[in-house]
């Protein structure tokens, strides 16, 4: 196996829309670079990413996937990711340890939502970053149009370094305006490329593309801008030292123009990552904490430095187990190596190492800082964790997660399958965190949450087919509370039983008013004289408390209430903790009562993200949901609108904005607050539970 230092290397995730074409283009990158016989397709299933069931099955990823293969003694580790938003955490993922984002579009289709939403991420992480028109095959594709749109909606740093000299079905030909010729490929499969010159008709346009690189490029330094001025160009020293260090700098996106169906361009591109990507020394260091202390701690991707890795991918593969895809940050690592998860403090051996392409596994001797693979069967080690030399205690920082934006019910279809739906949803949630997975005593439920349905739905399905259990996704139930607005200044119960023998006896006096929100419940003994013997008060607080849990308007918990035991009276023979407990429980339910009871519901802030022509329809759709809009702010081509929206009417909400914006809306939700309910809700919330009540009776 051959051994590559960081200088040689490069490390890439392809992102963007779904169906653009990534996963084809690796196929091709992979077979070019003959770390492959055959170019796999979609529509076959047998492409190296896509290898599971489910994205065979569906033709299109749902999970990263690593590939790597060598070209020109350089070797390009290559993250595929799904383009769907529903997986978007692979996406963030994948950045994480990636040193270039490559947003690929289609030539006939341009910025898509999916690649506006990655492309925001390109942003949010800083990242360098290239931009591949591919499709150029078809006979829709308009590059310059959309070469404009990346511009506008992705980077204005967008730079034309290849483009198709015949878009369309017979497209075979680039021209490299680096190079100023053209590359003619042959038929798919044949490796073949012919280099000549840039047809006559096409020259001027390949001047102008060329012109506007130089000049970005020049715009680095004085040096290069006076070298421009007086030769017209930069030598090629300063052209390979401008491209990289522009890139780097994230003024310089470089376009290429590509079809994975044809294979033209391919090389061009690949020969340009080679050329001119950075590798991970000309990377930022990453920075880590020690565990426990604020101080920041420079990781340099140096081999012989302590070893220090991070995983970012954690997949359960059948008859192998855990499988952890890491990056290594710092130093080399090698089969029987001890490092320490600074999370947990447990030592991990690491065993078998490998680079994956897909499903496949090479093993290897070594590893080293720059370079990326796999390891079997870690005990305590998952996503986010940092694996480091004990002479370094040092913790990366994690990847951040998107909040959930949509939520579901687990229903078992059959009594017995808990403990085996449990064990599944927790190993779905390792592998993917952008999953999440609770039970909420509150509701009686187990909650799963993530990106869209089609998420939650795989998930139902993962459900079924490795642990052999079906369950129902249901609406889940909304965890209202039950609240005061005034005060009962007294309500009396009495408590009183006798059936021959020992009677029953209990009785009290209590007062209620409410508390500040999220003040929770305060209990207070004001008894005077001994009216209610000392050993029976706990028993009446915890008649309360029962009472809190159980409810009183609709069967929900009741929050923020001070209750006070003021008066009493007991018997001394058939007074007992039971009497006293019954006699508090009811007597609260009557203070309740009096006291202007209200139903609270749980409100979250929404921010919807919608591009401007959108926004009369969104924001009539969000007053619809009884939301308040908040405000609005511009970013860039989009409009952000910021409100609160209760949770009750948020249910399958990103599919009613995907439908109102015809794709191209996202939002985020986060838990706000609880806020009082309209009083023709809380009735019809309220005649529902009597109901239900009465039909359980």
């Amino acid at each position: 196996m051959k051994e590559y230092l960081p200088e040689s290397m490069r490390n890439l995730c392809f992102i963007g829309h779904g169906s653009s074409g990534k996963t084809s283009l690796a196929e091709v990158c992979l077979y070019t670079a003959g770390e492959t016989t055959r170019i796999g397709t979609i529509a076959e299933g047998n492409t190296q990413s896509d290898y599971t069931s489910n994205e065979i099955e569906k033709q299109f990823s749902i999970s990263l996937s690593l590939l790597h293969f060598d070209w020109k003694n350089c070797k390009i580790n290559w993250i595929d990711t799904p383009g769907y938003t529903d997986f978007i955490g692979e996406v963030k993922c994948a950045m994480k340890v990636a040193d270039t984002a490559v947003m690929v579009l289609k030539a006939f289709e341009g910025v898509e939502v999916g690649s506006e939403i990655t492309g925001h991420f390109v942003n949010e992480f800083k990242m360098p970053s290239a931009i591949v028109i591919n499709k150029c095959d078809n006979e829709k594709a308009r590059f310059d149009e959309v070469v404009a749109m990346a511009k506008e909606r992705l980077t204005n740093g967008a730079m034309v370094v290849t483009f198709p000299a015949n878009p369309g079905p017979a497209f075979d030909t680039v021209i490299d305006v680096i190079s100023m010729k053209a590359y003619t490929y042959g038929a798919a499969g044949t490796k073949k490329v012919t280099v000549g010159e840039i047809p006559g008709d096409l020259k001027a346009r390949a001047e102008e593309y060329r012109t506007l690189l130089i000049e970005k490029v020049a715009e680095l330094n004085e040096e290069f801008m006076n070298e421009y001025f007086e030769t017209g160009n930069l030598s090629d020293e300063d052209l390979k030292t401008g491209m990289t260090e522009s890139i780097l700098k994230r003024s310089l996106t470089p376009v290429f123009a590509t079809s994975a169906t044809t294979t033209a361009g391919v090389n061009n591109f690949l020969d340009f990552i080679e050329a001119y990507f950075p590798n991970p020394l000309q990377m930022p260091p990453v920075t880590g904490k020690l565990k426990d202390k604020d101080e920041l701690i420079v990781v340099k991707p140096d081999p012989k430095a302590e070893p220090v890795i991070f995983v970012f991918k954690t997949l359960a593969e059948q008859h192998v187990g855990e499988l952890s895809l890491f990056r290594v940050f710092s130093g080399e690592v090698h089969p029987g190596m001890d490092m320490v998860n600074e999370a947990n403090g447990k030592i991990e051996r690491l065993n078998q190492l490998s680079i994956l392409n897909g499903r496949n596994r090479r093993d290897v001797q070594s590893l080293v800082a720059g370079d990326m693979g796999a390891v079997v069967k870690l005990k305590d080690t998952h996503t986010n964790n940092t694996l480091a030399s004990k002479n370094l205690p040092v913790i990366l920082d994690e990847i951040v997660f998107p909040e959930p934006i949509i939520r579901g019910a687990i229903q078992p279809k059959a009594k017995g399958d808990e403990d085996k739906i449990a064990t599944g949803l927790h190993t779905l949630s390792e592998e993917d965190p952008s999953f999440s997975v609770k039970y909420d005593p509150e509701i009686a439920q187990t909650i799963i949450s993530g990106q869209g349905e089609l998420q939650l739905a795989l998930a139902v399905k993962r459900l079924k087919e490795r642990y052999k259990v079906e369950v129902d996704l249901i609406e889940p139930r909304i965890p209202y509370r039950e609240a005061i607005k005034g005060k009962c200044l007294s309500a009396e119960y009495k408590h009183k039983k006798q059936s021959g023998g020992r009677g029953q006896y209990g009785h009290v006096f209590l007062k209620l008013e409410p508390l500040p929100r999220g003040t929770g419940f305060q209990f207070e003994d004001a008894i005077v004289g001994g009216v209610v013997p000392g050993r029976f008060v706990p028993a009446v607080e915890k008649g309360i408390q029962d009472s809190l849990v159980k409810g009183v308007l609709a069967g929900y918990p009741i929050v923020d209430v001070k209750c006070t035991l003021f008066d009493g009276s007991y018997h001394d023979v058939d007074s007992d903790e039971m009497s006293f407990k019954i006699a508090s429980s009811m007597c609260f339910k009557k203070a309740f009562m009096e006291s202007k009871p209200v139903l609270l519901e749980p409100i979250y802030d929404v921010e919807v993200t919608v591009p401007e022509e959108f926004m009369g329809d969104v924001m009539g759709d969000m007053s619809s949901r009884r939301g308040k809009i908040l405000g609005m702010d511009a970013d860039g081509h989009f409009q952000k609108i910021k409100s609160q929206v209760p949770l009750s009417e948020l249910y399958k909400y990103s599919s009613a904005l995907r439908s109102l914006t015809q794709g191209r809306g996202s939002h985020t939700r986060k838990f706000s607050h609880y806020e009082e309910v309209p009083k023709e809700v809380e009735n019809q919330i309220v005649e529902e539970y009597k109901k239900s009540r009465a039909e359980g009776a």
